[in-house]
């Protein structure tokens, strides 16, 4: 039950875009096409849940060698490291993709919703989950931060893929001048986060 609550509450609740406002940046910049949205969200799950399992335990080691004050420049080297990997396994499997991607591929180095996840596994945020045999005692323990990592990663899809088919939809729509483009996918992302917080009572 324990992991069912925390993939509601990872996907719904505390969707990581639109109820923490982590990956804003990429999430309104690869949300144009349906295709590329599944693209990059396939992408970051395969990060975050990579990265998440890597810093796991790249933090076990860190506490025993008593240098916690290295964690985020070695979580951000993990995660820079695994993206280049992504990188170069989509360049050789679909071409068409990494080039849809453009810019945003790279830049998930840089999205916060990679470096956040790894950070709330090891700080767990999420009181309701205790490991008193990790080696901090407010760690989760490993399965429960691959759970977490791949139901954060999926609620930061639900939300881009959402967002991606309305922006299409709107293209077709009689938007009014002064509101199309960038105005109106502001509005519609508040709008989606507003729709979001009716999951708020859940758990």
């Amino acid at each position: 039950m324990e992991y069912v609550i925390m993939f509601i509450s990872a996907i719904f609740v505390n969707n990581i875009v639109l109820s923490q406002f982590l990956g804003v940046c990429p999430f309104l910049g690869v949300s144009k096409r349906v295709d590329t949205a599944l693209g990059m969200s396939a992408a970051v799950t395969f990060v975050v849940a990579l990265a998440t399992l890597v810093t796991y335990l790249l933090q076990g080691l860190l506490v025993k060698l008593h240098i916690e004050f290295m964690q985020t420049v070695s979580f951000i080297l993990v995660i820079a490291g695994l993206v280049q990997m992504v990188e170069i396994i989509l360049k050789k499997i679909s071409p068409s993709l990494y080039q849809a991607l453009g810019i945003f591929l790279p830049l998930i180095t840089t999205n916060c919703i990679v470096l956040g996840v790894a950070i709330q596994v090891v700080t767990n945020e999420y009181s309701f989950i205790n490991n008193v045999g990790a080696a901090n005692p407010n760690m989760m323990n490993l399965p429960q931060a691959v759970v977490f990592a791949v139901a954060t990663a999926i609620g930061y899809s639900v939300a881009l893929i959402l967002f991606a088919g309305i922006r299409e939809q709107l293209e077709l729509s009689n938007v009014p001048k002064v509101f199309k483009g960038v105005p109106i996918a502001l509005i519609t992302a508040g709008i989606l986060a507003l729709a979001f917080m009716g999951f708020s009572g859940l758990v």
